[in-house]
């Protein structure tokens, strides 16, 4: 996995440990090796590079579950630092966090224009263990690197340029920007380690990061270890890094994101898809232009694809390009994008009502009202036109993909890909195969999925799929409250003290009460509404109370002043409802509001594993970080309820079940 080849007194030290070239604890001892090597060849320098498309993108995460193996990355990473011949950090693609502390100990660092450099620990649960909240602020500073430790995010090469962390930027020929960097090798540099490191005022950032973590430890952490390296000698600060590191390993938190972190790459790969080579997507079709058609667009206009949107008008689709265009925009505005990619992906973009422009199209996505007989409607037309071997996909959100692709030609290539919004934004994609979709397809789309930066998770055919099914549970146990004596606004409360960005009251009034309020309808309708049925919700949307977005910027909150306030008018409709349902009088803690609606989503969750809806607890608890808000650091609603423990899970359950009698189907580990 590591390679040393002297020429000219020069070494070239390549680390090839695909795909990622991780440092695992063989990469650790062929660089151990390679440090004796090129000091025994008495080399004036030593460049390390690596294989195929990255630099070192960080440890073995594989290797974090036990003690670490010899040799430590911290011991290697000093004798690379104190080596008599200094090395050379020729850098691409990503350089995270044990390959940036990498880069810190060597005595210069050169990368192409393109790197991006990061410490991403903290979305592990962790920080770096191998001198990086030391190293990075004797490089960059103390403020830079306590914000790049603390919030994980990775900064471009202009960006860590500018820091003062690269002594070149070049594009192109890595082999020749090292020829040249070393033809005028400049006098090497004091050690990292020998560094002093200015103080600075760390209170601002302190107070972002508490904001931003939302109860996760890892991120302050990162940030006070950060500044122990401007009052503390280098070893010292490293020797509580590594200390702190270790604990945080064995932590919860920890185990929680590491888990995530291997059930996104697993569940988005179906073992038994495998075997088939996905079809190659070029042209794009998207059928309707509103918000969530316009944000499939941008991502997939993003991901270099060709997109035709499709409407029943040609002012419909031109209202289409306008929202796509708005968000290439935007994305070009905030820097997210060059001006040259704005321009490609316009260029890339077109529209119209005439569904003959879908013909040379490899996939089409309806996006249109959720309506069965509409979106029939569309397959209908799209199967007209398109060749038999191209994907149909339906984006419902609750509707069975079979019905919708009945009796329609080819029908192994229809399917349902659930994207969720903003799509252009949502890493989350339902990927829901109807009894006849052939594995191809399946394959195919999974790809496109991940092609679009997304993450794609295999659903069976329910109400509501995996995400939205769990939510309406999670929205009935919260009403089944409210009707019985706790106040929309304690709900939401105590569900954001949990982790969730918003509760269940605030995310209605942000996605629109309508659209629940639809799926109740037509759920009574059909007669499968389970148990008891609370319709305050239902008021509110008869009376124009539909959500922030509604001309009466009500819904459960007062929107009419910008931010949402708890509005008494809805206290006194409430309190009117358990008069006439004879119900109320109930009190519920911050703890049972939360244990109470966690029973009826860990017991939904359960049920539909047991159907066979998902196929197993990460793809759960993936779908539930992803798309609803689930804090990542509490690894999903199922590892949530693993330790909490399942007597506490179990008691919440009787809890819930004797508060709404006749309500709840119980999954088996609840049963008994």
């Amino acid at each position: 996995m590591v390679d040393v080849a002297i020429e000219n007194g020069h070494a070239l030290v390549t680390i090839d440990n695909p795909p990622v070239n991780p440092l695992s604890v063989s990469v650790r001892q062929g660089l151990m090796d390679a440090v004796r090597r090129v000091n025994e060849g008495k080399c004036e320098t030593a460049a390390i590079v690596c294989a195929g498309r990255t630099f070192v993108a960080g440890g073995d995460i594989s290797e974090f579950a036990g003690p670490p193996p010899l040799p430590h990355l911290p011991d290697v990473l000093d004798a690379i630092e104190a080596s008599p011949t200094p090395f050379i950090a020729v850098m691409h693609g990503t350089v995270l966090g044990g390959g940036l502390e990498l880069a810190l100990a060597c005595a210069w660092r050169i990368a192409d224009e393109k790197t991006r450099f990061g410490l991403p620990e903290v979305n592990l649960g962790l920080i770096p263990g191998a001198g990086g909240t030391q190293r990075l602020p004797r490089v960059i500073g103390l403020e830079r690197a306590a914000r790049m430790a603390a919030n994980g995010n990775p900064v471009n090469t202009k960006t860590f340029e500018e820091f003062g962390g690269l002594d070149l930027v070049f594009s192109g020929d890595p082999t020749q920007a090292l020829a040249a960097f070393r033809a005028a090798l400049p006098a090497r540099p004091v050690n990292t380690s020998d560094r002093s490191v200015e103080n600075a005022d760390l209170t601002a950032l302190k107070a972002e990061i508490a904001k931003s973590a939302k109860g996760a430890d890892a991120p302050m952490i990162a940030l006070e270890t950060t500044a122990l390296a401007a009052t503390l000698p280098f070893a010292e600060g490293s020797k509580i890094e590594r200390q702190t590191h270790l604990e945080l390993r064995a932590s919860a938190q920890s185990r929680a994101l590491r888990r995530l972190f291997f059930a996104s790459r697993s569940v988005t790969r179906p073992d038994r898809l495998k075997a088939f080579t996905p079809a190659a997507i070029n042209h794009v079709v998207i059928v309707g232009g509103g918000l969530m058609g316009a944000g499939i667009t941008a991502a997939s206009l993003a991901a270099g694809h060709r997109v035709t949107i499709l409407e029943r008008d040609t002012e419909s689709a031109e209202a289409g390009r306008g929202r796509v265009e708005a968000i290439i925009a935007k994305d070009l505005e905030s820097g997210r994008i060059t001006e040259s990619k704005a321009e490609a992906r316009r260029a890339s973009l077109s529209a119209g009502a005439n569904y003959a422009a879908a013909f040379d199209a490899d996939i089409a996505i309806e996006a249109v009202f959720e309506d069965p007989d509409v979106k029939r409607a569309v397959f209908a037309e799209l199967a007209a036109v398109m060749s038999e071997d191209a994907l149909i996909a339906t984006n419902t959100s609750y509707l069975d993909p079979n019905l919708i692709s009945e009796g329609l030609p080819g029908p192994g290539r229809f399917l349902g890909l659930h994207f969720f919004s903003p799509a252009n934004i949502m890493k989350l994609v339902e990927v829901v195969g109807t009894s006849a979709t052939a594995d191809q397809t399946m394959a195919t789309a999974f790809a496109f999925a991940r092609g679009l930066g997304k993450i794609p998770v295999e659903t069976g055919v329910c109400d509501g799929f995996i995400g939205n099914r769990i939510l309406s549970a999670y929205r009935r146990q919260a009403d089944y409250m409210i009707a019985d004596g706790a106040s929309p606004y304690e709900v939401d409360k105590a569900m954001r003290a949990l982790g969730m960005p918003m509760g269940p009251y605030e995310l209605q009034d942000r996605t629109g009460l309508q659209i629940s309020w639809a799926n109740r309808k037509r759920q009574l309708a059909a007669g499968t509404w389970p148990g008891r049925y609370v319709d305050i919700a239902d008021r509110l949307c008869e009376i124009g109370r539909q959500g922030r977005g509604s001309p009466m910027k009500k819904g459960w909150y007062d929107h009419t002043g910008g931010a949402g306030q708890p509005d008494p008018e809805i206290e006194t409709m409430v309190a009117a409802w358990r008069s006439e349902h004879s119900t109320g009088g109930q009190s519920f803690t911050s703890d049972e509001i939360t244990m109470r609606i966690m029973a009826a989503i860990v017991n939904e969750a359960n049920l539909i594993l047991e159907e066979g809806i998902a196929t197993s607890d990460a793809a759960v608890d993936i779908v539930w970080t992803e798309g609803y808000g689930f804090p990542k650091h509490l690894g999903g609603p199922m590892f949530w309820a693993e330790e909490t423990g399942i007597e506490r899970m179990r008691e919440a359950f009787a809890a819930i079940e004797a508060q709404s009698p006749g309500s709840w189907k119980a999954a088996k580990i609840f049963q008994g």
